[in-house]
């Protein structure tokens, strides 16, 4: 059994996404970021960084304690290693793979989140960073599109965990000031991707926290 430390935003969707193709057990604990909940000394035992999502797996596969870990893209590496899962053990795909979940961890993810932030949330205009960080998104969707020109998914033919941990932040292009029109390969993958079973079924889960 997963037990998944959880809010319904595109990090956290992220794990639902997996958990659900995978067909993985998994009991969520929501967690209620807008009241602070993040900071409670029980969840900062799990995940040190106050942010979700995190994850307690009772089961790991070494037969050991139980195992916590944080961060998206290391639930999502550590996941796809236990059930052998969307990461394939062909050295050039998985390789691919973990270099474009990095990029969405390192890059699109906090990128986007600061386009999102300077959009709709910041007390007043800052008109030098909502063009900065509005055109490091249309950049970034920009390599996303040459990327899926060449490719079914982000890694190759398969998808992957690179293409669950960027779905998410695609989901608000709308809010991103983004027209996917501008990017059609990203477009179609994104439709793709969004007619999955899994991605209904964790996305419903999702409207009923």
């Amino acid at each position: 059994m997963i037990d998944l430390y959880y809010a319904p935003t595109p990090n956290g969707h992220k794990i639902t996404l997996f958990l659900e193709e995978a067909g993985l057990a998994y009991r969520i604990h929501n967690i209620d970021i807008s009241t602070g909940e993040q900071f409670k000394p029980e969840f900062l035992a799990i995940s040190p960084n106050n942010k979700i999502p995190a994850i307690v797996d009772s089961s790991p596969i070494d037969g050991g304690a139980p195992i916590s870990i944080f961060e998206s893209g290391a639930i999502l590496l550590y996941l796809a290693e236990k059930t052998g899962k969307l990461l394939s053990p062909e050295l050039h795909e998985r390789t691919s793979t973990l270099q474009w979940l990095f990029w969405q961890v390192a890059g699109f993810g906090p990128m986007l989140g600061q386009n999102h932030h300077f959009n709709h949330y910041a007390p007043q205009p800052v008109p030098y960073a909502i063009e900065r960080y509005q055109l490091e998104t249309k950049r970034l969707y920009g390599v996303l599109n040459t990327q899926l020109q060449k490719n079914a998914y982000l890694a190759g033919d398969h998808y992957s965990i690179a293409d669950i941990a960027t779905y998410p932040w695609v989901v608000s292009h709308e809010r991103q000031r983004i027209d996917l029109a501008e990017f059609p390969a990203v477009r179609n993958w994104f439709e793709r991707i969004n007619n999955r079973p899994a991605t209904i079924k964790a996305y419903q889960l999702a409207e009923k926290r």
